[in-house]
C-alpha cells in the first residue's frame, strides 16, 4: 500500500523470519557462527537462547539456508509440546522415515539405523528443536540419549536446542545435569541498543529499496522513540515501524514523526506489562475484603440497636461523624 509512495520494492518490516533481512549484530554473528561450527564439526549439543522476539528463529532459518546442501539432512521441530513417543514419531517422519504402527523401541531403532547409515556415507544429520523451553524434562532426556550415537571422535547426530531464557533455567535443574554437561556450545541473543536499532531500521529500508532515503523516512529522533518503546526487540521494532509507515502514508507524510510512534505505542499498549500476582495473593485480597465487609455489617447492626434503645440519631463511631437525619442511609 505504501511501497510506491516511499519508493520501496517490498515491505521492509514484515515480522516473518526472512533470512534476506538479517541484520548481523555482533551477538547474532557469534550465535550463527556457533550454530554453524557446532553442526559442521559434529559437536553434538548446541544451545541458543534469547528473549521473545530477538531473532532466534531467524538465525535458525539462516543456518538451515547455509546447510541446504546435499550432505546435510535435518529435522525441524517447531511444536515442542509433545510426549516422548510423539516427539520421536515427528522427528523420524520429518527425516522421511516410515513411522506407521511403530512403538518407541522400533522408532529408536529406525532413527539409529538412519543416522548411522548417513554417517557411514560421510553425511551430516541435524535435529533442530525450536521453542525448546516448552520441551518437558522427559523429552529432553530422550534427546540426550539420542546423542549416545557417537564414535570415539565425534557425535553422529547434531542437536540444536533453541528457546527463551527459561530453557537455561530448565537446563540448570539437577535432573538435567547430564544433558547440561554435554552441551558443546552456547550462545545468547539480546535486544538491540540504540545504535543497532538505527542500523537495523536503515538496513531493512535499504534492502527494501529505500537506499539513501532511509534516514529521511525514519529520522534520528523517530528512531530513538522507536527504540524506547520497543526496548530494542527486533519483532517489536518491525511491528512499530510497519504501522508507522501505514500511518504516515495515510497522512501523506514523507517522514515518520516521533508523534506517530507515540500513537502506535499507545495503540499497541507497549508500555503496559502486567506482572503475575504472587501465589495466593488474590485469595488473600478476597479474604481481606470479606472480613472488612463483615466488620462493617456488625458495626451497622450495633449502631442500629443503639439508636433503637436510645432513640437518638445514629453516630458513625469510627469517624465521629453524626448523620443529619435518621432517614439518611448509613454507608
Amino acid at each position: 500500500m505504501y511501497k510506491a509512495f516511499y519508493n520501496l520494492k517490498r515491505n521492509p518490516f514484515e515480522i516473518t523470519p526472512d533470512p534476506f533481512f538479517l541484520f548481523p549484530t555482533r551477538r547474532h554473528n557469534e550465535a550463527l557462527a556457533a550454530l554453524y561450527y557446532g553442526v559442521r564439526r559434529h559437536k553434538g549439543f548446541v544451545v541458543m537462547t534469547g528473549e521473545v522476539g530477538t531473532g532466534k528463529t531467524l538465525l535458525v532459518r539462516c543456518l538451515l539456508q547455509l546447510l541446504n546442501q546435499s550432505d546435510v539432512a535435518y529435522a525441524y521441530v517447531f511444536n515442542s509440546r509433545l510426549s516422548p513417543v510423539e516427539f520421536l514419531q515427528y522427528v523420524a517422519g520429518d527425516f522421511g522415515l516410515n513411522v506407521t504402527g511403530k512403538n518407541k523401541s522400533e522408532l529408536l531403532l529406525v532413527l539409529s539405523n538412519y543416522v548411522i547409515s548417513r554417517h557411514q556415507k560421510k553425511l551430516t544429520t541435524v535435529l533442530v528443536v525450536d521453542e525448546a523451553h516448552h520441551v518437558s524434562a522427559e523429552v529432553l532426556e530422550e534427546i540426550r540419549l539420542l546423542t549416545n550415537l557417537e564414535t570415539t571422535n565425534e557425535k553422529l547426530l547434531q542437536i540444536l536446542l533453541v528457546g527463551q531464557p527459561e530453557l537455561d533455567e530448565k537446563l540448570d535443574s539437577i535432573e538435567l545435569r547430564q544433558l547440561k554437561q554435554r552441551i558443546a556450545l552456547r550462545s545468547q541473543l539480546q535486544a538491540l541498543n540504540l545504535d543497532e536499532t538505527r542500523g537495523y531500521i536503515q538496513r531493512r529500508l535499504q534492502l527494501a529499496g529505500a537506499n539513501s532515503n532511509s534516514s529521511i523516512i525514519f529520522p534520528a529522533d523517530t528512531v530513538a522513540t522507536v527504540h524506547r518503546h520497543s526496548r530494542g526487540i527486533p519483532r517489536l521494532i518491525n511491528t512499530v515501524c510497519e504501522n508507522a509507515l501505514i500511518t504516515a502514508y495515510a497522512r501523506q507524510a514523507r517522514s515518520v514523526t516521533p508523534e506517530i510512534i507515540e500513537d502506535i505505542a499507545t495503540d499497541f499498549r507497549l508500555g503496559v506489562v502486567h506482572q503475575p500476582k504472587a501465589e495466593g495473593a488474590s485469595g488473600n485480597e478476597d479474604g481481606d475484603a470479606r472480613r472488612a465487609a463483615k466488620t462493617l455489617l456488625l458495626l451497622h447492626d450495633y449502631l442500629q440497636k443503639l439508636q433503637s434503645s436510645q432513640g437518638e440519631p445514629r453516630v458513625a463511631a469510627a469517624t465521629g461523624a453524626t448523620r443529619a437525619t435518621k432517614h439518611e442511609p448509613y454507608i
